[in-house]
């Protein structure tokens, strides 16, 4: 009995000591919207109608490149809670669907790491993680099983003010987790309890660049998306709303991120631009320059290493950096001027192991499993009867077919169209970034650069 008392009181120690060294830490909110690219009125869209979204970036810094690390939902946010890449932290595809897809028991996460340093943890929406209950230890939950709830973004604007009033004195770590722009786009994707007040038709669309495709089923898909975009930025104003009446907003570093690019066919799922470049706002009162744009190569890697840095707790070691230089205006010398991405899988039948790089003008994406088709060619809607630009007829046959090697030229071909790995004329540059590739694969320790690891992958995979 003396011994139980003893080790209670210990405890109360402990907390009143958190709680004091807790005490003048910045709150966090960090907000995703799933299967969101760069789809914002304050990243130059005239069809999303995000005033919410534009103020924040106008109270913070936008990030003109900002990217994820694998444009699949669970592995993305692996990497937004870890600061590592997915092949890393061991999260390479879907939460649920297989032993293998899931966080290493040893990975440090964000919100373990606020946990002990005293922050109140809650989540609003989906986790989508498989983890130990120990590596997300939350305070409070809401829709954690049921995304789909957070499309009554009203609700969630309450549920967040119900937790903001149970943090007590304690800082606070918000993740808040919209399933807009998920799919599906059904009726209640266009209007959900009457928001966004005036959905689009297909008539209001015009269809992604990227795609080259046209027509009403395209029209009437990109709708869906754009109603599910407008209807999150009302959930945005609501839910500032609520730090506000909590008056904690001034008090609140804000991360807004899209989980990954847009949910159509060489979008998400890839390597390609649009599945990797997302909208990436920053806002942390007294240190980031209000309305400031910034060009660097920004990565989902770097989210934890910038809150931990916030917070003033030493971080663990990760693949990202802190922004705070970059926040203020200055980018340092060593900034990196590469940025590089993966995808392993998504759900299990669709396994095809990816890893690329970028530099300001050339993309590389290196197909490890070329040899066969890609599984997953279809994405909303798709097909040679939809499409408008004949140039986009051999993206389309790449997708399907991947050669081991894709080159493109963003600054002469942004949508990534015409492979030049095979032009001679490209020759040098096509060789310098596989260098480079090799290394970072090399660095970060890739599994799949074990022949055995690879071959054990495909035939867990049943290929």
């Amino acid at each position: 009995m003396v011994v139980h008392k003893i080790h209670y009181l210990v405890l109360a120690v402990l907390a009143v000591f958190q709680g004091l060294e807790a005490a003048g830490k910045p709150n966090i909110l960090l907000i995703t919207a799933d299967d969101m690219g760069r789809t914002a009125g304050c990243y130059g869209d005239p069809l999303a109608l995000t005033p919410n979204l534009d103020n924040l970036a106008a109270e913070g810094v936008l990030f003109n490149n900002g990217y994820i690390t694998h444009s699949s939902c669970s592995s993305s946010r692996s990497s937004i809670l870890t600061g590592l890449y997915p092949h890393q932290n061991g999260q390479i595809g879907l939460a649920g669907k297989t032993p293998e897809y899931a966080l290493k028991p040893e990975i440090q996460t964000l919100p373990a790491i606020l946990k002990r340093a005293g922050y109140h943890n809650g989540i609003l929406g989906k986790l989508h993680i498989s983890a130990t209950p120990e590596q997300f230890p939350f305070d409070y939950e809401w829709a954690l099983g049921h995304p789909l709830l957070t499309r009554d973004v009203r609700r969630l604007a309450d549920k967040a003010a119900e937790f903001l009033a149970g943090t007590g004195d304690n800082p606070f770590f918000l993740y808040v987790n919209y399933f807009d722009p998920h799919r599906p786009y059904n009726a209640e994707a266009n209007q959900f309890k009457g928001l966004p007040e005036n959905p689009y038709g297909p008539d209001d669309i015009k269809p992604f660049a990227y795609l080259g495709l046209d027509g009403e089923p395209v029209r009437k898909e990109i709708a869906g998306y754009y109603n599910c975009v407008n209807r999150m930025d009302v959930g945005l104003g609501l839910l500032f709303q609520a730090l506000e009446k909590a008056g904690v907003m001034d008090d609140t570093l804000i991360v807004f991120i899209g989980d990954h690019g847009v949910p159509f066919i060489r979008a998400k799922t890839t390597c390609y631009e649009a599945g990797e470049a997302v909208p990436f706002i920053v806002k942390w009162p007294g240190v980031s320059r209000a309305g400031l744009k910034n060009n660097d190569f920004i990565s989902s890697i770097d989210i934890v290493p910038t809150i931990l840095d916030a917070v003033g707790l030493e971080c663990p070691p990760v693949a990202g950096r802190s922004l705070r230089d970059m926040l203020r205006g200055n980018t340092p010398g060593d900034w990196r001027n590469r940025l590089f991405a993966e995808y392993t899988s998504h759900a299990v039948p669709h396994f095809y192991p990816r890893r690329s790089i970028r530099s300001n003008r050339f993309k590389l994406i290196r197909n490890l499993d070329y040899t066969r088709p890609n599984p997953v060619t279809h994405i909303g809607i798709t097909g040679a009867k939809f499409l408008t630009d004949p140039a986009m007829k051999a993206a389309y046959e790449t997708n399907a077919h991947p050669p081991e090697w894709e080159l493109y030229d963003l600054g002469k071909d942004p949508y990534e169209t015409a492979n030049l790995a095979d032009n001679p004329e490209y020759t040098n540059i096509l060789k310098a970034l596989q260098s480079e590739l090799g290394n970072w694969r090399e660095e970060t320790n890739d599994p799949l650069l074990d022949p055995r690891e690879f071959q054990r992958l495909k035939t867990m995979h049943g290929f």
